[in-house]
């Protein structure tokens, strides 16, 4: 009998039944050693340092052992709260949430413009947007407190001066944030505008304000949370505010009106945050 003549022939590649069981695939190999290198030495700089700062500015456990004795006495002095001074400080904490709004407000709507003058993206011409960055990061530069003791100095001690303070620091915080943003939006939208021929504020309105509006809302909450505790601290330097009473708190020593102070400043803090939180959710 004749074998089949269309029977394939075993190919080479099948496996043969006398071949052992298949050998596992070798794991990947890790970092090459010049990569843990500079991994180990980035490590041990950073550790290097950090003991060197604690060392020179004396952080160190010892010291936080020897004041907790002291942190102690404090708080057993601010317990119980004079609950009798509470109706006193209801018009001040209400100056200074008023303060806190204005300034925010301001603030923000002057950092719309400079925001818009800083972004490359939409003012391509460095000979403006790089001054407007530099005025911008000495805004950031100097600090609240600085620009309350300022403007105390110029203006006399009142709410007046805390609020051209927080209208400064508003404007640098959400400026910067804004311009960073509007750098970040999709450019799809803006190419295509200027393609079919839309002027400049075309391009602003329709292009980079629907994108770069959630972000500068969200900017603007963010910092009225952080102006309302700012605010509370401002009159430690005579701008006016819940400050003034608790440095007069200090001052004679009543913790106990200093705790009633700063327990009412946290329940507003925690009310505006829950409340901006809500308002955030349904604008977004």
């Amino acid at each position: 009998m004749k074998p089949d003549s269309t029977a394939q022939p075993l190919s080479s590649t099948q496996p043969s039944p006398h071949a052992g069981p298949p050998q596992p695939s070798k794991p990947p190999a890790g970092p090459p050693l010049p990569g843990r290198y500079k991994r180990y030495a980035t490590w041990m700089i950073f550790i290097v340092v950090l003991l060197a700062c604690s060392i020179h500015t004396d952080a160190t456990p010892y010291q936080l052992i020897v004041g907790l004795p002291e942190m102690g006495k404090l708080l057993g002095e601010m317990f119980p709260p004079d609950w009798s001074y509470l109706p006193t400080i209801w018009k001040p904490m209400l100056e200074t949430i008023q303060i806190a709004i204005v300034g925010t407000t301001l603030g923000a709507i002057l950092a719309i413009p400079v925001a818009l003058l800083c972004a490359y993206n939409v003012m391509p011409r460095k000979l403006i947007s790089l001054p407007m960055r530099t005025i911008l990061n000495l805004v950031r530069t100097i600090p609240d407190l600085l620009f309350a003791s300022i403007f105390v100095a110029v203006f006399g001690i009142g709410p007046f001066a805390g609020m051209l303070a927080l209208l400064f620091f508003s404007f640098g915080i959400i400026a910067k944030l804004t311009f960073e943003a509007i750098e970040a939006i999709d450019p799809g939208p803006l190419e295509a505008m200027t393609a079919v021929g839309a002027s400049r504020i075309q391009v602003i309105a329709f292009g980079v304000v629907p994108q770069a509006l959630p972000y500068f809302v969200s900017y603007l909450l963010y910092t009225f949370e952080v102006n309302v505790r700012a605010a509370s601290v401002l009159g430690l330097v005579g701008a006016g505010g819940i400050g003034l009473l608790l440095d007069r708190s200090l001052g004679l020593f009543r913790y106990d009106r200093a705790s009633i102070i700063i327990l009412l400043t946290l329940v507003i803090v925690l009310a505006i945050d829950y409340g901006s939180n809500l308002l955030r959710r349904k604008l977004l």
